[in-house]
């Protein structure tokens, strides 16, 4: 099986200015994503997608590989995330003339992930040959059918299959869980209809604790925190 990583990393942050980059208890915060693949026996080419060239050349002295630089309109605040992706497939497999069977999106604002989630992931692929993608969750500590939305002056529940589930005790609704940031492996072919996920999406459950994902600098500091515990 011919799998890559592809690290997304535009220069642009605006909650936390180049953030990627960022010094992360004394390491650029993308260093620890490209370490964690680099890792891996499986992944045969860790690469970073970036629009940055201050970006790609700290990525290249951490071991990256950064054989294109992505095109500044792929690389804009409220770019989605299908067409960076297609853009790597069709970039790498002409640029390394060989075909993709999976790719690995590790997003370099979750610096904690729990050990071999890459190894976890692709024996979940092999055990379901129909999944399309693998994508990793926790808990949800909010239940969506507790949700209310506004309808002119009142507030109305979300339909569902469970009536008034917000009426209804917490342990009588399903389970529940909020994607993370830090692993999602997608098949070439669900890539090639045109999505990240598709429609069999297979759970990577990843405990509350055990991940992290940086978007302000309250999630910074906790980053911090945690990685000075786990070297105590």
């Amino acid at each position: 099986m011919n799998i890559y990583t592809v690290i997304p990393a535009r220069g642009g942050s605006k909650s936390i200015p180049k953030k990627n980059i960022q010094l992360l208890n004394g390491k650029p915060l993308i260093a620890y994503t490209i370490e964690y693949s680099l890792k891996c026996p499986l992944v045969t080419h860790t690469v970073v997608s970036t629009d940055s060239e201050g970006i790609a050349e700290i990525a290249r002295n951490c071991g990256a590989e950064v054989p294109f630089t992505r095109p500044g309109e792929l690389a804009q605040d409220d770019t989605p995330d299908y067409p960076v992706f297609r853009h790597a497939l069709n970039t790498l497999e002409e640029l390394y003339s060989e075909q993709i069977d999976v790719i690995v999106l590790l997003r370099p604002t979750s610096p904690l992930r729990p050990p071999d989630l890459i190894e976890k992931g692709i024996a979940l692929l092999k055990r379901f040959p129909e999944a399309s993608s693998v994508r990793s969750v926790t808990p949800s500590s909010e239940h969506p059918f507790r949700q209310w939305k506004m309808m002119g002056e009142y507030m109305v529940g979300y339909e569902t299959e469970v009536f008034e589930a917000y009426n209804v005790p917490r342990q009588q609704l399903p389970s529940v869980y909020f994607q993370t940031g830090d692993l999602e492996i997608i098949l070439r072919q669900t890539l090639l209809i045109g999505s990240i996920s598709g429609k069999r999406v297979l759970p990577l459950i990843i405990k509350p604790e055990e991940m992290v994902d940086i978007d302000n600098m309250s999630d910074w500091h906790k980053a911090e925190e945690q990685l000075q515990r786990n070297k105590a």
